[in-house]
């Protein structure tokens, strides 16, 4: 049974945002704008996607 996956890139920048946020980028393996990470589709995942919806944008 194939996994499925969940493939980010990141938007804006974490500067001026709070520590927690930018933890939450790194954890996601995200830290440049335009970067893009594929990830299990799991809840933990799209609770961390949830979190800093505003710096990053689903593709795919």
């Amino acid at each position: 049974m194939a996994e499925k996956t969940v493939t980010v890139r990141q938007t804006a920048s974490p500067i001026r945002r709070t520590k927690d946020q930018r933890a939450t980028l790194a954890g996601l393996g995200l830290n440049k704008i335009g970067r893009t990470a594929t990830l299990e589709d799991t809840a933990s995942i799209r609770g961390m996607i949830a979190k800093v919806a505003h710096l990053v944008e689903v593709v795919g």
